[in-house]
């Protein structure tokens, strides 16, 4: 996992070789969308918030990597707080093609259980995960809260896999 001295909060994220927290979350209204149900290598992508520009610039790079992540087995997941129906609208604005998941109540449950969930502003980290077939997290990295990390790390994660 990256850190630095100015991103002090990242240290509880879930490192890698540690199974990854099992959830189902709604993608749409009476549309869950569970962990263990998802085959092959998993990439989470927590982000603090739809329609900030920083995560609609990162989730569009997924979107436009997302035929690489495909082509390789691996499955992209978005993360954030807001309601269902929040993303359901961002989804469609941004034209993104993989699920966003709402976990909105109890809200943040999931960013606590990989250990991103950010309590001093009710949002989670711009955090990113990679999960293997087995949903054990190979790779994660958490960037600062205003800079997209790019697809590459993760990317090359899911190539390792391999």
């Amino acid at each position: 996992m990256a850190t630095n001295a100015a991103d002090a909060s990242v240290s509880n994220a879930l490192q890698p070789g540690t199974r990854a927290p099992e959830f189902s979350l709604l993608a749409a209204p009476g549309q869950p969308v569970t962990l263990s149900e998802l085959e092959g290598p998993v990439v989470l992508i927590f982000y603090p918030a739809d329609w900030s520009p920083v995560c609609s610039d990162e989730l569009s790079m997924f979107e436009s990597a997302n035929g690489l992540f495909s082509d390789r087995g691996a499955q992209l997941v978005g993360i954030a707080v807001d309601s269902v129906w929040s993303h359901v609208a961002f989804k469609a604005e941004r034209r993104l093609n993989f699920p966003l998941l709402a976990d909105f109540h109890p809200k943040g449950e999931v960013g606590r259980s990989y250990g991103v969930y950010r309590d001093q502003d009710g949002t989670t980290e711009r955090a990113l995960f990679v999960l293997d077939a087995e949903h054990d997290i190979a790779w994660s990295h958490v960037s600062p809260i205003g800079i997209s990390p790019g697809v590459d790390g993760a990317l090359r994660a899911v190539e390792a896999l391999s």
